[in-house]
């Protein structure tokens, strides 16, 4: 079975690509949606916030946008949470994948060059998207003010660097495009995974 791993920075679309895919029937692991799992459990939330020096609320989990103004103005901070949610989302992949049965899977994360993941696949894709369309989607989806969405950019690789190091680059500013590049590497990926 092949792995492909889909990365993008903040605001690209990489979700949104990974959702084309997952239409086409290709088994989906979105990592940010395990991480929010693992955090959403008190026994975690309760490390954290022991951490961070940060309260609870009544249902004993951590407060994220609390969390999320100290991690991403402080990639140290950024580190010793990644280094108690990664592991477990690691864990639940392999766990994951396991009971897969299809011509390949996708993975997708918002930071695997960071965090030197792209031997764990194939392949790598990167969603790719001009920076303040990136900010402009975040701006609209978060409700949040464009210095606060380059804070998080911040946290990441520029898109420049992933370059290098991807596959195959997806951009996404036009949807109907978008989806005639998942078309195309889906057919590849079939392909590969019949040789």
């Amino acid at each position: 079975m092949i792995k492909v791993g889909l990365t993008g920075g903040i605001g690209s679309g990489k979700t949104t690509v990974a959702k084309m895919f997952e239409e086409l029937g290709v088994p989906l692991f979105i990592a940010d949606v395990e991480a929010k799992k693992i955090l959403d459990t008190p026994k975690v939330s309760a490390q954290v916030a022991k951490l961070f020096n940060l309260g609870l609320n009544s249902d004993g989990l951590i407060h994220k946008p609390d969390l999320a103004s100290i991690v991403f103005n402080d990639s140290e901070a950024l580190d010793q949470l990644n280094s108690i949610i990664h592991p477990k989302v690691h864990e639940c992949f392999k766990n994951w994948l396991h009971d897969q049965d299809a011509p390949y899977i996708m993975y997708e994360a918002a930071i695997i060059f960071e965090k030197d993941r792209a031997s764990d696949f194939d392949f790598t894709i990167l969603v790719s998207a001009p920076e303040e369309e990136r900010i402009q989607r975040v701006v609209e989806r978060d409700g949040v003010d464009a210095e606060a969405v380059r804070s998080r950019m911040r946290a990441q690789w520029p898109e420049h660097k992933k370059k290098k190091f991807a596959s195959f680059i997806v951009s996404n500013t036009n949807l109907n495009e978008t989806r005639q590049q998942v078309r195309q590497l889906h057919e590849n990926f079939l392909n590969f995974s019949d040789k």
